[in-house]
């Protein structure tokens, strides 16, 4: 193992340390990190709590309160199967500390264990590059000190997006890095953005008791999802708060009871709490990756080949810094790859993102997997399109589901699954088999007629859907979008 060096400061507030490897980021960037490189001096670098936005800020707390609440909105919508529930109160400070007197342990724990390692050194601060493979890490009292490395990883993560709207800054404003933290459910929470993140804390809040306002300028909540999908999700969210889209908020103002936002059309909204929610933005340009010969795209990502090695010899990256998609189970498997690249170069493994599903813990659930209509458009490749009904199966029946519906696009020649969307109970975990057979390239009716689905389950509507799947062409291929 190699020592830090400490050559001659460039200054007197200034120590320089010499490693092996560093990784910037503690999120995925520290799941590699394993037997591989004892033999190494390794350097991690993290400016907030052990662990990256999932375990501390995002997908973990936010389950965690999202369970909950999908169990009162089953027993609200249980009238419906003749069984009549009252709820007598929502202990929100009980079901925060149940979330967060476990999370925070593991994240601290997380840190000592890396501290307690001999062969590396964690640097608790924020990190820029000065030079080629050099950072200058800012610690909570100002203390700097340059740390070098002659191989990097970036896995810093994303940041809440925070947009421009005048009276934004002199307003108290919360985002998904803290709302999940607060001391009481508001009266009328006020959720500028209309993506993943307003759907799901919307579910939350408005079903712990909160009078809740999504304002989103696309013409749907989850505008990135399949059309049909995104359509009908908002029309299911309409039903259970207040939204408002084809909207931009134009400026904030405090108020004695909280904030007051004015809105595009002429409409006031008041609440006593304001939720941003209005996107991420990856932290590339906060290390100034530039700096060290690493290039960002439009939108800010780090540029990766997919052995996801930069541009700049010695450096890689992975996570939320460079994909777009921003998600945990993706960034773990590149964590994989950039472990195993790492310790043998000889023997380069490869990401691939075609068959990589997502999830939005919103009631209902909306998961999908490769690519949406609009996008087979936009490609000009042509497909076929199978869709069912979650009411058209028996667990449907027995559910009385009136709101999921499951759609799946497949190539006309091939029969392989181009992309599959889910919007329902569930669907989180109905989408898996689609994306098995998509990663282990199936075909639809291999899935769907070789398989024997459990009866009457609601797998069903997986095994229905492919079978609705025609074996003649398209109509050209032509997206419509769905007026239902």
């Amino acid at each position: 193992m190699t020592s830090p060096t400490t050559p001659t400061p460039a200054s007197p507030s200034t120590t320089t340390a010499h490693h092996d490897l560093c990784v910037i980021g503690s999120g995925s960037g520290n799941t590699f990190l394993d037997e591989r490189f004892e033999h190494l001096s390794v350097a991690m670098i993290e400016r907030g709590a052990f662990g990256g936005t999932c375990l501390n800020r995002g997908c973990i707390p936010s389950k965690m309160l999202i369970y909950p609440a999908t169990v009162i909105r089953l027993a609200q919508e249980a009238r419906a199967l003749g069984v009549d529930l009252t709820l007598d109160g929502v202990r929100w400070r009980e079901i925060r500390d149940r979330t967060f007197d476990r999370i925070d342990p593991i994240a601290a724990g997380g840190e000592d264990y890396r501290q307690g390692q001999d062969h590396l050194t964690v640097y608790n601060g924020e990190a820029t590059f000065v030079g080629d493979r050099t950072v200058e890490v800012v610690d909570a009292h100002g203390a700097t000190q340059q740390v070098s490395a002659d191989r990097m990883v970036l896995a810093a993560g994303a940041r809440p997006r925070i947009p421009q709207v005048a009276g934004l800054e002199t307003v108290p404003f919360h985002t998904s890095d803290t709302i999940m933290r607060i001391d009481e459910v508001p009266g009328h929470l006020v959720i500028i953005g209309g993506g993943f993140i307003a759907a799901e804390m919307s579910h939350v809040f408005g079903t712990f008791g909160a009078e809740v306002t999504v304002i989103g300028r696309s013409s749907r909540v989850l505008s990135h999802e399949d059309w049909e999908i995104g359509t009908r999700f908002t029309r299911a969210l309409g039903r259970q708060i207040d939204l408002r889209v084809n909207v931009t908020v134009t400026s904030v103002e405090p108020t004695a009871a909280g904030v007051v936002a004015h809105c595009s059309d002429g409409s006031v909204v008041e609440g006593d709490t304001l939720l941003v929610a209005a996107g991420r933005v990856p932290n590339g340009d906060q290390l100034a990756v530039e700096r060290t010969g690493v290039r960002l795209d439009e939108y800010g990502y780090v540029i990766t080949d997919d052995t996801l090695a930069t541009d700049a010899p010695g450096v890689w990256a992975l996570g939320d810094i460079r994909n777009p998609l921003q998600l945990k189970h993706l960034a773990n498997r590149e964590a994989d790859i950039v472990g195993h690249n790492l310790s043998h170069p000889d023997d380069l493994h490869r990401i691939d993102e075609s068959a990589v599903p997502h999830v939005v813990f919103s009631h209902p659930e909306v998961a999908q997997v490769g690519l949406s209509e609009e996008s087979l458009q936009a490609l000009g490749r042509p497909y076929l399109v199978g869709r069912r009904d979650f009411g058209s199966t028996a667990y449907g029946w027995a559910m009385e589901d009136s709101v999921g519906f499951a759609k799946v696009l497949v190539d006309p020649e091939t029969r392989l699954i181009l992309g599959a969307h889910i919007l329902g109970h569930e669907a989180s975990l109905l989408i898996q088999p689609l994306a098995q057979a998509m990663a282990l390239g199936n075909t639809a009716d291999e899935v769907a007629r070789t398989v024997i689905y459990p009866h009457p389950a609601l797998t069903e509507v997986v095994e229905q859907l492919l079978l609705e799947v025609p074996h003649a062409p398209s109509t050209g291929g032509k997206f419509k979008p769905w007026e239902g």
